[in-house]
C-alpha cells in the first residue's frame, strides 16, 4: 500500500470517529464546562500517547527541539475543541458535524497561505459543493431560514473552532522536523493540556467531579481515547501525506457518520430533505479525491 493510500485509510477512520464526539459531545456539553471537560480529556490523551511513543519509538531529546511548535499547536486545538463543546450546547450534532465540513474550505485557504499549497479548479468545484451540502444541512433544509440567513448562536461559536482547526492542519506539516506522528502528537497534547489547564482553572476547580453524571464519564473516556489520542495521531500521519485540503476532505463524510451514530443511540433520523446535502458532501469527498482531469500537455514542434 502506498503512503498516500496510507494516510487516507487513516483519515477514513478519523471521520468516523469524530462523528462519535459530536452525538455524545451534545448530551454531555450542559453539564461540565468546556474548558474543565478539555482539560481531562488533554491529560488522559496525553499518558495514552506518550506510553504509546514511549513504547514504540520512543521519546528522542531531538523531539523536543523549538518546544514552542508544540505550544502553538496544542494551544489552537484546546481553541478548537473548547469552542466545539461550547457550540453543541446549543447545536444539534447534524448541523455542528455540517459545520465541521466547511473546514475543508478553510484548510485550502491556510495552506495556501502557509505552505502555497495551489487549489486547482476541480478542488475548488469539490469544495464548492461540499460547502453547498454543509449549507443545506446547517439550515436543515429549511429555505426560508436560509433566505433570512439565520444560524444558531451554537453553530456560530463552533464555526470558530474550526477556523482553528484548518490552521492547525497545514501548520503540522510546516512545523514538523522528521518527529514520528506519535510522538508529534504528544509533545502537542502535552502543551494543549497546559494550555486548557491555565484557561479555565476556576472552571475545574469549581466542577463537582464526584457527581458529573455517567453520560459525562463516557463522553470523556470516549473523547480523550477515541477522539483524541487515536484520531490526533491519524491527522498528524495523514498530514504528512497529503495535501492539507484533501486531509480535511474526510471532514464531509462526518455528517453521515453521525447520522449513523444518531441512529444507533435511538435518536432518528433529521427530515430526508437534509440528506441532500449530505449526498453533495459525499460527492464532494469523491471528487477531491479523484486526480484532477488530465489536461492535455501541448506537443514539441517537429
Amino acid at each position: 500500500m502506498s503512503q498516500a493510500a496510507r494516510g487516507h485509510l487513516a483519515m477514513l477512520l478519523f471521520s468516523a470517529l469524530v462523528a462519535g464526539s459530536f452525538s455524545l459531545g451534545v448530551q454531555a456539553a450542559n453539564h461540565i464546562a468546556p474548558t474543565a471537560l478539555n482539560a481531562a480529556r488533554f491529560a488522559i490523551a496525553a499518558v495514552l500517547v506518550g506510553t504509546a511513543a514511549w513504547a514504540t519509538t520512543g521519546l528522542p531529546r531531538s523531539a523536543w527541539r523549538a518546544p514552542w511548535r508544540y505550544l502553538l499547536l496544542g494551544g489552537i486545538f484546546a481553541i478548537y475543541f473548547v469552542l466545539m463543546f461550547e457550540g453543541l450546547k446549543t447545536a444539534s450534532p447534524v448541523s455542528a458535524s455540517a459545520v465541521f465540513t466547511l473546514t475543508p474550505i478553510l484548510s485550502a485557504a491556510a495552506g495556501y497561505v502557509l505552505l502555497r499549497q495551489i487549489t486547482t479548479r476541480w478542488m475548488a468545484l469539490a469544495l464548492a459543493i461540499g460547502g453547498a451540502g454543509a449549507v443545506w444541512v446547517i439550515f436543515r433544509a429549511d429555505l426560508a431560514a436560509l433566505l433570512r440567513f439565520h444560524v444558531g448562536p451554537g453553530e456560530m461559536v463552533y464555526f470558530w473552532g474550526c477556523v482553528a482547526h484548518a490552521i492547525y492542519t497545514p501548520l503540522v506539516r510546516k512545523l514538523n522536523r522528521g518527529e514520528p506522528a506519535v510522538v508529534f502528537t504528544f509533545g502537542m497534547l502535552v502543551a494543549g493540556c497546559v494550555v486548557v489547564t491555565l484557561w479555565g482553572w476556576r472552571d475545574i476547580a469549581a466542577t463537582d467531579w464526584a457527581n458529573l453524571p455517567r453520560i459525562v464519564w463516557i463522553t470523556l473516556l470516549y473523547i480523550a481515547v477515541c477522539a483524541s489520542s487515536i484520531t490526533f495521531v491519524l491527522l498528524q500521519y495523514a498530514s504528512l501525506r497529503l495535501p492539507s485540503a484533501k486531509v480535511m476532505a474526510y471532514t464531509y463524510l462526518t455528517p453521515s457518520w453521525v447520522l449513523v451514530w444518531e441512529f444507533a443511540l435511538g435518536h432518528g433520523l433529521p427530515p430526508a430533505l437534509t440528506l441532500i446535502g449530505v449526498g453533495l458532501s459525499i460527492a464532494a469527498l469523491v471528487m477531491l479525491l479523484r486526480s484532477d482531469p488530465v489536461t492535455p500537455q501541448p506537443q514539441p514542434a517537429p
